[in-house]
């Protein structure tokens, strides 16, 4: 996940803890029993979100600003990655980088060749102030089909997430997960229920009012 943003100031954070822009990867895969999301556990020593479950994820890197390569993104997200951004801010192509090494390095699995669209942007969200750390974290959606290999080897990730493993959609809410994980997996279920595309969610709590929008 990168080096620490979190500032100290006495035994409380400052008053302006720095936003960093993040990516997470929901791993997707459909079974006869349901749809199922790809999950790891946080360790109890981790500064941020310490033995939450969630998604593979971290922040945006200096080498993950690059080129983005072809067919990773739809116009539709590629569009809606550049709405209400900050200055500076990390292209599409540095985030859908970001996420992809995130995903190589906590699970050990990378993506195949493809020739359509493998990342589906489906939410954004702000962390809130005075937590230990701060990000700005856009969520990809992958269909597991798009996974070069066999998506139930781990053996190659890393050990930043433990237990490490595919959760029906509705079993998963049942660990104990960050808020904003919950309502990522809410939105999952809209989508692989069919619901129609209203717009990319984003919890915006970068102001003095958290902010809900939807990024059309």
């Amino acid at each position: 996940m990168g080096e620490t943003d979190a500032r100290l100031r006495g035994q409380g954070l400052t008053d302006a803890e720095p936003i960093r822009p993040a990516a997470t990867t929901v791993l997707l895969r459909r079974t006869p029993d349901g749809p199922q999301v790809l999950m790891g556990q946080r360790g109890t020593g981790a500064v941020f979100m310490p033995s939450k479950y969630v998604f593979p994820g971290g922040g945006v890197d200096p080498a993950d600003h690059r080129a983005l390569a072809p067919g990773l993104l739809a116009d539709t997200c590629l569009a809606r990655l550049t709405q209400h951004i900050p200055d500076p801010a990390p292209s599409p192509a540095a985030l859908a980088t970001a996420a992809l090494r995130e995903l190589a390095e906590e699970t050990g699995l990378t993506l195949a060749p493809t020739a359509t669209p493998a990342l589906r942007f489906i939410f954004r969200a702000i962390t809130p102030p005075g937590r230990s750390r701060r990000f700005d974290a856009r969520f990809f959606l992958i269909d597991a089909a798009h996974i070069a290999g066999d998506p139930d080897d781990f053996s190659a990730a890393s050990d930043e997430l433990s237990h490490l493993h595919w959760i029906g959609t509705n079993a998963a809410r049942a660990l104990d997960l960050p808020f904003i994980t919950e309502v990522v997996l809410a939105e999952i279920a809209a989508i692989t229920a069919g619901h129609p595309d209203e717009g990319t969610p984003f919890f915006d709590n970068s102001g003095p009012t958290p902010t809900f929008r939807r990024l059309l």
